[in-house]
């Protein structure tokens, strides 16, 4: 353990004093010790605390590209190819629920600009195909129903509205002040707050779908933005101020992913890093900016790559959530030659995403009626029955707990069989810890594995092993370590 290191960080933390936060600036003057002393003070929003316990989400692309089987949409599809009969959303819940998933967040419009809702603001929708019902309508009243938490998609990029001739992307407007919603003559708002903005064509458009989205559905807790464009137009700009006083003010319990909330792991094929810190350094404050750079690099938080960092700059609490999905692809093609993911695989993603202090959004789509693919749900539910088989029985429960010469010690009555270990720290006081180990008895300590930082929540992985006793070292800290629980499971 860095003991110089660790008794100057805490020393260093006292002195700086304040409150915990969110983001907090490094100057120019700052030490390195107070450096990471500050990094142990910036900790999460109850939002962003609520959804790293939840952990576990489901993302569900439907739209167009479900009938056509591509990807990516043009936005020039004929809304004639939605030919959805009735979504069997209480089917997808229950499938999400048994799964062990928290939350759901729908494609509510993917990059081709076709809407899943009745939209005033547009007829390239649902309410122009042959099905003329109301997606997001329907799972929104099923999360309720089956006790999820509903999110929602609105993807930046839109398709339709560049390629229409009359499209308001890139177009070219002028910024002007807009009110926000845009009244529609017969369909007027229950919900009667407005706002003013000085925005041009596009973002009034996207502002006036927030809006409805964030209004007219009942309780919002995740809107998922994301940064990928098939193309560009007219050199269009993002004004994620605007959008953001929207959702902070019609839906406070909602954390904004793709922004200062949470952000993108890096990639989509369920990849992790060995340690993910959820406090990263930003050149700018993030509560000013428009436009977040996805992080791909393998270190985004370490002590290193902190002190590496130039000064000023900005320490800003951010969790990752890996978002992957259960089939080859992010719409349903088919239920032949369509890959999908077994169940030991989705627990292996499963284990290192949220067992390695980041969230899960496991992408489950439905097919062409409206449906979750009986291939898809018997995946989930063998996952879910396993989480709960593994993780629902404490092997410490009972043990004797004491510490050690620094160590954290456990002695239990009988032995036990385990090959997981399972670190919690209090969030409230900070990330702290950097590096540990696992040291079973027998005939005197020995080193079964070793993991890296913890955060919410952190699954050691090794070898079976039988003992009576076993403990767990720091090897490395910030500040001293804050526990919140150790556990031990057996996957059998």
């Amino acid at each position: 353990m860095r003991k110089l290191s660790f008794i100057v960080a805490v020393l260093a933390l006292s002195a700086c004093g304040g409150r915990p936060a969110g983001t907090l600036q490094v100057g120019p003057g700052d030490t390195p010790e107070a450096v990471i002393a500050k990094a142990v003070r910036v900790v999460p929003t109850p939002l962003q605390r609520h959804a790293l316990e939840n952990g576990f989400a489901a993302f569900v692309h439907f739209g167009p590209n479900t009938f056509t089987g591509v990807e990516w949409g043009s936005g020039t599809e004929d809304p004639s190819v939605f030919t959805l009969r009735e979504p069997d959303t209480d089917q997808w819940c229950a499938i999400f629920r048994e799964a062990g998933m928290k939350r759901v967040i729908l494609t509510a419009k993917h990059h081709d600009g076709f809407v899943l809702w009745p939209s005033r603001y547009t007829q390239h929708g649902v309410a122009a195909s042959p099905f003329r019902g109301d997606v997001v309508k329907a799972l929104a009243a099923s999360c309720r129903k089956y006790g999820l938490e509903f999110g929602f998609y609105l993807s930046p990029a839109d398709l339709y509205q560049m390629e229409a001739p009359d499209g308001l992307y890139g177009n070219g407007s002028a910024t002007t002040l807009r009110t926000i919603p845009r009244e529609v003559p017969g369909r007027p708002f229950a919900d009667k707050t407005t706002f003013q903005f000085e925005v041009d064509d596009y973002n009034e458009y996207f502002l006036n779908q927030l809006f409805e989205l964030l209004t007219e559905y009942g309780p919002v807790s995740e809107v998922w933005f994301d940064g990928a464009h098939p193309r560009r137009k007219g050199g269009q700009q993002y004004d994620y101020q605007a959008w953001k006083e929207l959702i902070r003010t019609l839906a406070p319990d909602a954390v904004v992913f793709g922004k200062e909330d949470l952000r993108w792991c890096g990639n989509e094929a369920g990849e992790t890093r060995e340690a993910e810190w959820n406090v990263i350094p930003f050149a700018q404050d993030p509560a000013t900016l428009n436009m977040f750079d996805d992080r791909t690099d393998a270190d985004l938080g370490s002590r290193e790559r902190l002190l590496a960092q130039e000064k000023p700059f900005w320490l800003h609490y951010q969790p990752a959530e890996t978002d992957v999905s259960i089939r080859d692809g992010w719409f349903w093609r088919n239920d032949g030659g369509q890959a999908v993911r077994g169940a030991d695989d989705v627990f292996d993603i499963w284990e290192r995403s949220v067992g390695g202090n980041s969230i899960l959004l496991l992408n489950v789509p439905p097919d062409t009626l409206g449906r979750i693919s009986p291939r898809d749900s018997a995946v989930l539910t063998a996952v879910g029955a396993r989480i709960r088989e593994v993780y629902s029985t404490d092997l410490l429960t009972g043990a004797s707990r004491r510490k050690v010469d620094g160590a954290l010690e456990f002695t239990l009555p009988l032995a036990i069989r385990f090959d997981r270990l399972e670190l919690r720290e209090d969030l409230s006081k900070g990330e702290r810890i950097e590096a540990f180990a696992l040291d079973v008895w027998s005939d005197g300590w020995q080193e079964v594995a070793r993991g890296t930082n913890v955060g919410n929540r952190r699954i050691l992985r090794f070898p079976e092993q039988d003992a009576t006793r076993l403990r767990v070292r720091i090897l490395s800290a910030r500040a001293e370590p804050k526990i919140a629980s150790v556990s031990a499971y057996y996957t059998r």
